[in-house]
């Protein structure tokens, strides 16, 4: 519907050229098409003045001789000063410049240099077209949303950490424009985020390329903002740390008091040197391993073992499941969020042996 728009807008470029030329069949043609595109009020009006122009010219003649007799009488004089105050401030290639920008399917595209372009020359582009496009000189429709186009097209391809993001992942990864950016493009010893800091415009990021650089006043406080939540940061996760080790402490506290008061279990699901002795639960024909000493030692009931024992195997079997799922479930997330086919089916493959162990358990 934009685009019908646009063309619209353009036909109604031409009828008004049209009338100043004095040519009404062809401003005509150009107004009633602009109404089949996209009806707008501007070509009712000068569709109007048209029909009423060329009916007075029609007594015995022609349009196009009603058209040349009028071209020095007072009404053609006043089509034309009314179809001048409709006239458009921009031009046919300010416009043209504008919708080449609405096309681009990338950053590459949007500046118009090649995967191989150097930082220089993507600057160099930039500010050519910066100069086409800003909305102080380009009145035509759009012309913000393409210059703002512009210019993160230059942010993101002028850093080389959000450059390699980009040209790996696309516009996700590469439009956020998170992540670490200490390895990024450096110049005259500043990083990338002191160049273009995160929250900066596209009316900024062109001040800084024709006027040699951001105002030192918004640095500063962007530097300052960005310190003191740094700060926060740091503190509340030193903070949050300590309150996550407090558990764990407590477990390795309690588990080296109770190695001084709990003896060895009776049975193992591993086999190993201590536990070299094979078993069989009798339900489930789960196997289980106990000490040399096992038939003299334990005194309790083997049935009630035996249960303990199919418990703790389908409780294992349970969090193996658990585990094989989630990972499983991650993997095809991550396909998802990076559009990766291969790597969804491939996730889709995943075995999850343990779940499929559990089922035959559980069944029976």
């Amino acid at each position: 519907m934009d685009g019908n728009k646009d063309e619209a807008q353009r036909c109604i470029d031409f009828a008004v050229q049209a009338l100043a030329e004095g040519k009404i069949e062809k401003a005509e043609k150009f107004l009633l098409k602009a109404e089949k595109l996209f009806p707008t009020e501007n070509a009712k009006k000068l569709l109007a003045q048209v029909k009423s122009t060329s009916g007075s010219g029609s007594n015995g003649k022609s349009r196009s001789a009603a058209a040349s007799d009028e071209k020095d009488s007072g009404p053609r004089k006043r089509v034309n000063s009314d179809s001048r105050s409709n006239a458009p401030d921009y031009t046919n290639d300010q416009l043209e410049a504008v919708r080449k920008i609405k096309r681009c399917k990338d950053y590459y595209d949007v500046l118009g240099v090649s995967k191989t372009a150097t930082d220089s020359e993507i600057k160099k582009a930039y500010k050519k077209l910066a100069l086409q496009l800003h909305p102080d000189k380009n009145k035509a429709p759009g012309s913000v949303e393409a210059f703002k186009a512009l210019g993160n097209a230059a942010g993101v391809l002028t850093d080389a950490e959000k450059r390699k993001n980009y040209d790996l992942y696309g516009s996700n990864e590469s439009h956020n424009g998170h992540g670490n950016h200490g390895g990024g493009h450096h110049r005259h010893g500043q990083s990338y985020e002191q160049q273009f800091p995160p929250d900066i415009s596209a009316e900024e990021l062109f001040n800084m390329f024709f006027s040699g650089g951001i105002p030192q006043q918004n640095v500063f406080m962007r530097q300052q903002r960005r310190r003191h939540q740094a700060r926060e940061e740091r503190d509340g996760n030193n903070s949050s740390a300590l309150i996550n080790l407090l558990p764990i402490l407590l477990l390795i506290g309690l588990s080296m008091m109770s190695s001084f008061f709990i003896s060895d279990p009776m049975y193992s699901l591993t086999p190993s040197h201590k536990y070299s002795v094979k078993r069989e639960t009798n339900a489930l024909k789960i196997p289980y391993y106990v000490k040399d000493n096992f038939y003299s030692e334990y005194q309790g009931s083997v049935a009630r073992l035996e249960e303990s024992v199919e418990e703790d195997f389908v409780n294992h079997l349970k969090h193996s499941c658990s585990r094989e799922r989630n990972y499983r479930d991650s993997m095809l997330a991550k396909a998802r969020t990076f559009g990766d086919r291969d790597l969804y089916r491939k996730a889709q493959n995943i075995n999850t042996p343990s779940c499929e162990n559990l089922q035959k358990y559980l069944i029976t």
